[in-house]
């Protein structure tokens, strides 16, 4: 049942009341001539804290539902998103120097100041069309004196002297290992918002790239402030911090992307739910606060692309920290039973080393191949093959499948009829029913066995048939991917018989992304 509609006056003065400091700050920055010059956190904070108030007020009472209302809602929204913004983009520019960032392509310090330039541009802009719209309500506007002092942030030079005592944590092995393997998984995880670096918007576009929605900035957000929170819980202020260099780095890197990865949830939180949102039909006058080309763009420009070039120099960083920590291990699996290492296999094991920057070598026989090379593990299918064929012509003579009074002009029947009855023994595994045999038979010269046996190597060649295979292979190098080789090679190397993708356990997830 409807609520009824609250008096008018009477909800003014509650505005009016609860508006009072927000007032008292739009009309501050609404002064501004160099808008980012105005902005400190504190004045920001204030100014997040009292937006936020201001729209939960005015959501009770369907603010954003009532023509004469709606655009005071929009305006408080805006103000919230961009002082929040911004609140990020000074904490990114004063702790830039402590987190030990590696080189990137750009300049990050003048790419964060563009930013800032942008939000605080649109919260001067916003702060202005307040006042106005203060004006068209009848609220009042409070004097705006001591403003600019009573927020101002001075800030002393240095540090507070670290005299707290070290505490002891693990093994400098397993933590640098286990921090190094989070976010190479944290990585992976990023790759469609990686990749969308690239993507090149257009001056019409009115939806965003596919993966960088608000929800799903918002849960990477979310992971990488859970791997800084696990460096500060587990391994600051221990002696493990101090006895590896590059995990202070490793943790510069984690909470640099963790606070891209909230500007850009929350320009594309704005891009999606205001942008372009249709005005109130009474007032068709209200332009957009903001261009979508414009806040597309710094999200795309700074929040994106800083976010692919720090994970990828963080990525080369953990993959040296875990080579400085490998355990070299060996063990033994079976290749893929069907079709050997074929496209599928090749490419997940090679993935798999890839993740994690290890050297990691594939013994089969008495040939060596790289484990992180599909064309290297493509290679060991001529043995495979080799190994299989005569075992399917030793097979054929075993059982004496030929006839003995066959016609030899003739060939293809006898074949189909010995590919037949290998399958129903459970020798071969058919890919194709029904089994289509070439047209030609190959020109060999013999006996009918030797002819039959040529053809039948033929259709393993054309992938029409296979053959399984207990053969196994070694993998030398570092325990830890060697364990997940263990644990794809138990998964069928993600297929099963007939080549069909299979669900891999969670801890392989990245090799599907």
């Amino acid at each position: 049942m409807d609520s009824p509609l609250v008096n008018e006056q009477d909800f003014r003065e509650c505005v009016q009341r609860r508006a009072e400091t927000l007032l008292i700050l739009v009309s501050h920055l609404s002064q501004c001539r160099q808008p980012e010059k105005c902005l400190s956190r504190p004045l920001l904070g204030e100014l997040l804290s009292q937006a936020r108030q201001l729209e939960e007020l005015l959501d009770s009472y369907d603010a954003g539902k009532n023509c004469l209302w709606c655009h005071t809602r929009t305006l408080t929204a805006a103000i919230k998103q961009f002082s929040d913004v911004s609140y990020e983009l000074l904490h990114i520019r004063h702790r830039v120097p402590s987190y030990g960032l590696l080189p990137v392509e750009r300049d990050f310090v003048a790419a964060t100041n563009e930013a800032l330039h942008f939000t605080s541009d649109v919260l001067v802009a916003a702060s202005r069309e307040m006042l106005e719209q203060a004006h068209t309500l009848q609220l009042q506007i409070p004097s705006d004196e001591h403003v600019e002092d009573c927020f101002a942030e001075r800030l002393p030079k240095g540090r507070l002297a670290r005299n707290c005592g070290v505490r002891r944590a693990d093994t400098v092995a397993e933590t640098v290992v286990f921090l190094a393997t989070a976010f190479l998984n944290l990585a992976s995880e990023s790759e469609d918002v990686r990749a969308a670096a690239r993507y090149e918007p257009t001056p019409e576009a009115v939806h965003l790239p596919a993966p960088l929605t608000e929800e799903r900035l918002r849960g990477l957000e979310f992971r990488f402030h859970n791997l800084q929170s696990q460096y500060d819980t587990y391994v600051s202020g221990t002696e493990v911090e101090s006895k590896d260099r590059a995990l202070p780095v490793l943790r510069g890197h984690a909470s640099v992307v963790f606070h891209l990865l909230k500007t850009g949830t929350l320009f594309a939180h704005y891009y999606e739910r205001h942008v372009n949102k249709k005005p109130c039909t009474i007032r068709p006058q209200v332009q957009s606060l903001v261009k979508p080309d414009a806040l597309l763009n710094v999200l795309m420009d700074y929040s994106v692309t800083f976010i692919d070039q720090y994970i990828g120099c963080a990525v080369n960083l953990c993959q040296e920290m875990l080579k400085r920590y490998a355990e070299i291990g060996r063990i033994d699996v079976t290749i893929p039973q069907y079709r050997g290492f074929h496209v599928r296999p090749s490419t997940l094991i090679s993935k798999l080393v890839h993740h994690y920057g290890s050297q990691i070598k594939m013994f089969l026989a008495d040939e060596v191949y790289d484990a992180g090379s599909c064309l290297d593990l493509f290679r060991a299918n001529e043995k495979i093959n080799a190994q299989k064929r005569r075992w399917l012509a030793r097979e054929i003579v075993r059982l004496d499948l030929t006839p003995e009074d066959a016609d030899l002009h003739d060939v293809t029947p006898i074949v189909r009829e010995i590919v037949l009855a290998l399958a129903q023994k459970g020798k071969i595994i058919l890919y194709e029913q029904p089994l289509e045999l070439p047209p030609k038979t190959c020109n060999v010269e013999g006996a009918l066995v030797e002819r039959v046996i040529s053809e039948t190597g033929r259709l393993l060649a054309m992938g029409k048939i296979d053959i399984g295979t207990d053969l196994i292979a070694q993998f030398v190098g570092d325990k830890r991917v060697l364990a997940h080789i263990r644990l794809l090679a138990e998964c069928g190397y993600g297929e099963d018989n007939f080549g069909n993708n299979v669900p891999l356990p969670d801890e392989l997830a990245y090799l599907r992304r």
